[in-house]
């Protein structure tokens, strides 16, 4: 019982130390509030007007684009996570709402799951908080660290194929050619599916539709160059908007399909519906797109964070960040049916306004909490095809052509993790493809990581350590020096044995010694790996010794028993004042296993000339 309290008690505190170890700041946002005075007050307003008049516009355009018919829930989504998420952030400028990447996942993970359309939309806030809670958990666990490990080209390759769909499933609206009868969403299907529901319709455009679309174009460029800095979105938005209602009050027969207007009853906060049957049923079919959200709202925050921090030199606490989008995900699944990430795009405009701390978030909130409150009958005036084509605009920033460049250019590996991920963004579900995209790069970093360098080495007549030239003969035929470098992990074993046995082919040779001071990350697989080679050198009556092991090394031949399975007189520990000592030790056991009675090997050592 005693043994067992001691056992409980140890798996307790392991987690609860590294909890204490790594803590959070709990409202970093009081930081802030320190020396704040009425010129940073004035530069917050300012900023977070700005960014709330792109805010607006942009959450009811993602609304669409995550396949809800109510804007409404865009705007609350935006606002809910402006006015939560900058207590806990440690970003000073990071601006959180819906974003085009997550919008399009979300959608299209519940499609995946195969559940039927009606109940979809009560399965989004469910979804929604199963997400933020992934993210509080893994803040607390210090999850974001690992998202430096994901390549960039993962996170290139799959914006790219998202704006690839964003743009295919907009075109139908942008032409006025109406939906087919079987339209399930535009998140859902692939980019062939999008491309036919108006491709082979063409005849059937609608030409006003049309006509506003590239009235809209042309406004929102003209705009974008003439006025920079401004919130050229809802200028276009707006402009067009009451053009279209003035042609219409003049008798114009336009006839364009218009956004849906909302009330505040539709609106109101609730709980996520975890106590019906159907819900609670489908929480493991749930799970698997809740960890592809949680997973893509991280990768994106930190992308974000980092970008800004490369501008002003801020370090912010990936963690503390992460905490910062799961808090508000909570949030947000009570009032909004949309996930919450960090916006590149908000939190640029953010800076660029003079944005000074995280309080222009919070007037950013404001703003569009009463955007939501007066603005649900006015939307109805917006021509759906001027938000499509808006939407388009937004969709072209994610082609970032210097990006697209580099991932192409640098490696080989990265322009197959690019086109991969592209690809399968393309014709399978979201929340499928980005992990796909990740597996790809990890299994071609590991490809590359397993390679450790085997050198055969031999000792000149001034009795230094030189690399052997293939032709050359060895000073002793019966011993094979074999500097092992690099990662030996479970990815490195087969090439590790491998190499090693095209050695032991010439049969003259009796002894191998594995010189390992540069070996690192010995793993199981690779220590199976030795035990086969040690039993299989002494089947036929050869041996294998091993010199300049470090302190790791030794301590998982040791706790895993190759120590005796080696021998203690055929193992010989690295020395960092002399690393060439043990080689010479092992040299020296080497002859003694031969029975050869040679001279004194000396080894010349130069701390001055170490390379290793």
């Amino acid at each position: 019982m005693r043994n067992l309290l001691r056992s409980f008690t140890h798996a307790v505190s392991v987690p609860v130390k590294f909890l204490l170890e790594n803590p959070l700041e709990f409202f970093p946002l009081r930081r802030a509030l320190t020396r704040y005075n009425p010129r940073k007050l004035r530069a917050d307003v300012f900023a977070g007007i700005n960014v709330a008049l792109l805010a607006i516009p942009q959450s009811m355009a993602f609304a669409l684009i995550a396949g809800l018919d109510n804007v409404a829930y865009g705007i609350t989504c935006n606002a809910v996570a402006c006015l939560v998420g900058p207590w806990f952030a440690s970003s000073r400028l990071t601006s959180l709402g819906p974003t085009n990447a997550t919008s399009l996942m979300i959608f299209s993970a519940l499609a995946g799951t195969g559940i039927a359309a009606t109940e979809r939309l009560h399965l989004l806030p469910v979804l929604v908080f199963l997400a933020g809670l992934l993210l509080v958990v893994g803040a607390y666990l210090r999850t974001a660290d690992l998202i430096q490990y994901i390549s960039r080209s993962v996170v290139v390759g799959y914006i790219t194929g998202a704006g690839c769909l964003i743009i295919a499933g907009q075109l139908r609206e942008t032409l006025g050619i109406a939906p087919p009868p079987t339209h399930s969403g535009a998140a859902s299907r692939g980019l062939f599916s999008l491309l036919g529901d108006w491709a082979p319709h063409l005849d059937r455009v609608h030409w006003p539709t049309l006509v506003v679309s590239v009235v809209t174009v042309a406004i929102y460029v003209l705009l974008r160059r003439t006025l920079r800095g401004w919130p050229c979105f809802a200028m276009t938005l707006v402009g067009v908007s009451v053009a279209v209602a003035l042609l219409q009050w003049w008798g114009v027969p336009l006839e364009l399909r218009m956004v849906r207007g909302f009330s505040l009853e539709q609106i109101v906060p609730s709980l996520p519906k975890f106590r019906e049957a159907a819900t609670f049923g489908n929480i493991s079919l749930l799970m698997g797109p809740a960890i592809a959200v949680a997973f893509l709202a991280a990768l994106e925050n930190s992308v974000m964070s980092k970008t800004l921090a490369s501008r002003t030199g801020e370090r912010p606490d990936p963690n503390q960040d992460m905490l910062a989008v799961g808090v508000a995900n909570l949030s947000a699944a009570f009032v909004g049916q949309m996930p919450v990430s960090g916006s590149l795009t908000r939190s640029t405009f953010n800076q660029e306004s003079g944005a000074v701390t995280q309080n222009s978030s919070l007037v950013t909130g404001v703003l569009c909490l009463l955007g939501v409150l007066f603005l649900g009958g006015a939307v109805h005036f917006i021509p759906l095809c001027c938000l499509s084509v808006l939407i388009i605009a937004i969709s072209m920033t994610l082609f970032n052509r210097r990006h697209l460049t580099i991932c192409f250019r640098a490696t080989r590996s990265d322009a197959i993790t690019l086109v991969t991920t592209v690809v399968a963004t393309l014709i399978m579900p979201l929340h499928v493809a980005i992990f796909i995209g990740v597996a790809i790069s990890v299994v071609l970093y590991l490809r590359k990581a397993a390679r450790p360098s085997l050198v055969e080495y031999s000792f000149n007549q001034e009795g230094s350590l030189m690399e052997k030239h293939a032709d050359a003969p060895r000073d002793f035929p019966q011993i094979s020096i074999v500097h092992v470098e690099g990662e030996l992990f479970f990815g490195a074993a087969e090439l590790f044995r491998t190499q090693i046995q095209r050695t032991v082919a010439d049969p003259n040779l009796r002894v191998i010694i594995l010189r390992m001071k540069n070996a690192r990350h010995l793993d199981a697989t690779s220590v199976m790996a030795l035990e086969e080679l040690i039993r299989f050198l002494r089947s036929k009556n050869r041996h294998l010794i091993i010199s300049g092991a470090m302190k790791g090394l030794y301590r998982v031949l040791k706790d895993s028993g190759m120590v005796e399975v080696i021998g203690r007189d055929n193992l010989f520990l690295g020395s960092a004042q002399n690393p060439n000592i043990s080689t010479r030790n092992a040299l020296l056991r080497a002859q003694q296993l031969l029975g050869r009675k040679d001279a004194e090997v000396k080894i010349y050592f130069d701390p001055s000339h170490a390379t290793e």
